[in-house]
């Protein structure tokens, strides 16, 4: 099947953890906003569905059209791609804790994403400045450490040992797991940095993955987005001023 990717054409975003999960299952897929170069498609989308049945009508992109099928939500998106591609585990108990796993890392990349935008969404980071600051002091001194030792915990206690979240093989969790350290590295490189040693089976994770050859020639290729300051991680060196 040839899926059709429904994101905006310049960022990485949400987008980007379905790419990911795409370019590992060789998929082929049409990142439909980047070949046309601008944003509308999505809108075109939206307008084509909004006369359809209500179980079609997607909210906001990431979307994906399978088919007939049109998918949005991002954990949605890799439940459905990982099943069909070898991205989730065969065993039910181990897909849904796959699953739980990356509701738990869209929770953990909405409190990255509030850090440059505590006060809303639709206004500017130069409009908010004072409290996104406050609000990054409390996520890097507090929520991150949380996250991270989630993580840490889980993969030392994979009864399966190796360098994955959820059974033996590598799952759609991990390929998220993976953008978002490589995201946090991008937006928070002190804090990462110093905090480098005490996650270690984190990092083994990242490099797992990065070595994945599919995953290594995608991100060598012009089909990897860069991190910019208009994704969900941001540098801004205001924010970790004095760390």
């Amino acid at each position: 099947m040839r899926y059709e990717l429904y994101y905006w054409p310049t960022i990485q975003g949400r987008g980007e953890f379905i790419r990911l999960a795409l370019e590992e299952a060789g998929c082929e897929y049409e990142d439909v906003a980047r070949r046309t170069g601008r944003g509308s498609g999505v809108h075109r989308l939206m307008r084509m569905l909004a006369g359809r049945d209500a179980g079609d009508l997607p909210f906001a992109p990431p979307i994906l059209k399978a088919g007939p099928r049109v998918l949005a939500q991002t954990a949605n998106i890799l439940y459905f791609l990982g099943t069909r591609h070898g991205l989730a585990p065969r065993q039910e108990r181990l897909r849904l804790w796959t699953q739980q796993l990356q509701l738990t890392i869209g929770d953990f990349v909405d409190e990255v994403h509030d850090t440059h935008h505590p006060i809303a969404s639709g206004l500017y980071y130069e409009e908010q400045k004072p409290e996104a600051r406050r609000r990054t002091r409390n996520f890097l001194d507090d929520r991150l450490p949380k996250y991270l030792d989630y993580f840490e915990r889980v993969l030392a206690r994979n009864p399966r040992g190796g360098n994955w979240l959820a059974g033996a093989r590598m799952t759609y969790a991990d390929l998220s797991m993976f953008q978002v350290l490589v995201g946090l590295g991008y937006a928070f490189p002190t804090t990462m940095r110093r905090a480098g040693p005490r996650y270690r089976r984190l990092e083994a994770l990242r490099r797992a993955v990065e070595a994945r050859p599919r995953i290594h020639a995608y991100l060598q290729s012009d089909r990897r987005l860069p991190f910019s300051e208009e994704g969900i991680f941001r540098h801004y060196r205001q924010l970790e001023a004095g760390r």
